[in-house]
């Protein structure tokens, strides 16, 4: 092989491993806490289903309000030590939808009504929160409301 035809496939090649470098680097994202206004939700979420008087199914038992509470912050905890949470309804999908372990969904049941799924129930609580702070829309816009409506 020719000293130019080895120099130019061997551009050819460091400018794709640079190209798939800067790819992973926008697709990959460091593990750490979630930004503010994300924890400001989340924490508002699991307050509404802690005192919410509804039970929490996980894998065929039901828990309290506290204890799911409990287990989401545990998953949580889990997930921000391998990745950065982009936004609450990333939290809903790979923390609060269904087991880990099984792959059973989570089921919120309040009062008498049918039980649904958590996501659903979280994703409804969600809207409601982002609906009673000014202007809010989107986990971007400022801090989420702490109350219970």
């Amino acid at each position: 092989m020719s000293r130019s035809r080895y120099t130019s496939t061997f551009l050819q090649g460091t400018r794709i491993a640079l190209i798939a470098i800067a790819v992973g680097m926008t697709i990959t994202t460091e593990a750490g806490e979630a930004r503010p206004v994300v924890q400001a939700e989340i924490n508002s979420l699991l307050n509404r289903l802690e005192t919410s008087g509804c039970g929490f199914n996980r894998n065929g038992t039901w828990y309290s309000g506290i204890e799911a509470k409990s287990h989401m912050l545990a998953k949580l905890h889990y997930i921000e030590s391998r990745t950065a949470l982009q936004n609450t309804e990333q939290f809903i999908e790979l923390a609060a939808t269904r087991s880990s372990v099984s792959g059973k969904p989570y089921v919120v049941k309040c009062g008498n009504g049918p039980g649904e799924p958590s996501a659903t129930w979280l994703t409804k609580q969600l809207q409601s929160l982002r609906g009673a702070r000014p202007g809010g829309s989107d986990s971007t816009s400022g801090p989420a409301a702490l109350e219970h409506p």
